[in-house]
């Protein structure tokens, strides 16, 4: 069918299926690929050469179908080479993050999170998942990925914006927020940052030691079963620092811990023994100062919740821990004051009656502390000597599962001792 000029183009149109019928064309837009006027198609020579075939006017669907095969041979695009792809894809490549970059946009994503951390939305979603990429990079960098060692140049850029601003108070808020693997993640990058020096400095020190109040919350922490193993972590990472052990020490949360290792939960109770246990030995002579001005009050509690304790684990902890506060050197002066107790002395008698060999061994050795004694008072000699033939039975049959010379020597020792003992 031919268009002559006079007449307006019909409107072909197909069936929509519901009886209505919709226009399939009903104009020719003036655009490069379908107008067949020289004077604007990219491709002029061909398409002049239909037009004057054409005589200018349309010619129907086969001479639509014509020109657009013409226009899209000529707009059709050319090859490029693989060099010229890679060249262009290089154009669009974002900039590598600095580690600086990394902690500053986790400090923005963590803001996030503590406002909007009981909002369930996909961009919270999104965030959190963001959050955690973040986290387990600055892992990386800290500790290497692979085969890669860490590089001292990016954990110190790291380690700084990190304690710049708030990073870490804001990690440690956030903390019962986020994944368990992002828990986790954030737990060693917080253990490997209180290493990490700076020109010779210690930032975290610096930094925990003007914001103190974070100790308070990592300690109240084992109050909380769902954090109390990952802040228990971090704690005993942060005490490290002997100003940072020293305020924690000093501090009403030493009386919670004689709480939290006989909490019914194992793992939480043994985790807080570890730290309980890191609090009194790391730092010796802190914990010198810390036994002396508060002897009064700490013995008594250590041995009627500890010592005494109906758990097993407990007392074998604590017998342990005993021994080496007492045998070290920085607490002779502590350890005199103890063994001149005929109250400890008859806890650790009755300890060594335990039918576990675990315990035994470990109460022999403070044990003997009350034996060795040269200016032993006189309660303490007429309770050893009224249970002379007790202890000796006692001592007699005691033995270590593996060949121990040193044992048996002050086994002897402490032997000869209480025998040559008069009332």
């Amino acid at each position: 069918m031919l268009i002559s000029r006079r007449q307006k183009p019909r409107s072909q149109s197909i069936s929509n299926g519901e009886g209505a019928r919709s226009p399939l064309i009903t104009f020719l837009p003036q655009s490069p690929l379908l107008c067949a006027n020289p004077r604007s198609n990219p491709n002029p020579s061909r398409s002049s050469a239909l037009w004057k075939r054409s005589g200018g006017r349309s010619r129907g669907w086969r001479w639509i179908a014509t020109l657009l095969r013409s226009c899209a041979s000529a707009t059709k695009p050319s090859s490029y080479s693989d060099d010229e792809i890679d060249s262009m894809k290089g154009l669009f490549k974002s900039k590598p993050r600095t580690p600086a970059d990394v902690v500053r946009h986790t400090r923005e994503l963590l803001v996030f999170v503590d406002l909007n951390g009981n909002v369930s939305s996909a961009k919270r979603d999104e965030k959190m998942i963001e959050l955690s990429k973040n986290i387990r990079e600055m892992k990386s960098i800290l500790y290497g990925s692979g085969d890669a060692e860490p590089v001292a140049e990016a954990c110190s850029q790291l380690t700084q914006e990190f304690f710049r601003e708030n990073t870490f108070r804001l990690l440690i808020i956030c903390l019962p927020k986020l994944s368990l693997e992002t828990r986790k993640d954030a737990t060693q990058v917080v253990a490997n940052l209180q290493r990490q020096q700076v020109h010779s400095r210690l930032i975290a020190s610096e930094y925990l030691e003007a914001n103190k109040d974070l100790l308070d919350i990592l300690v109240l922490g084992y109050e909380d079963m769902d954090i109390a193993l990952f802040y228990g972590s971090m704690l005993r990472e942060c005490i490290r620092h002997q100003s940072i052990a020293r305020y924690v020490l000093e501090s009403e949360h030493m009386k919670k811990f004689f709480d939290y290792i006989q909490l019914p939960n194992f793992d939480i109770a043994s985790d807080a023994s570890a730290t309980f246990k890191e609090l009194m030995t790391r730092h010796k002579g802190t914990v010198a100062d810390f036994l002396t001005k508060n002897y009064d009050w700490f013995f008594p509690e250590f041995n009627q919740r500890l010592l005494s304790s109906t758990n097993y684990i407990t007392r074998r902890q604590a017998i342990k821990l005993l021994g080496d506060i007492l045998l070290d050197r920085s607490n002779s002066v502590v350890m005199m004051r103890y063994v001149s107790s005929k109250d400890n002395l008859m806890i650790l008698m009755n300890l060594l009656r335990e039918t576990s060999k675990n315990i035994q061994m470990e109460a022999f050795h403070v044990f003997k502390l009350f034996v060795a004694n040269r200016n032993k008072p006189p309660e303490i000699v007429t309770i050893l000597v009224t249970n002379k033939s007790k202890i000796l039975r006692l001592l007699d049959g005691f033995k270590p599962d593996k060949e121990d010379p040193q044992f048996e020597a002050d086994k002897e020792q402490v032997i000869s001792e209480i025998s040559a003992l008069n009332s």
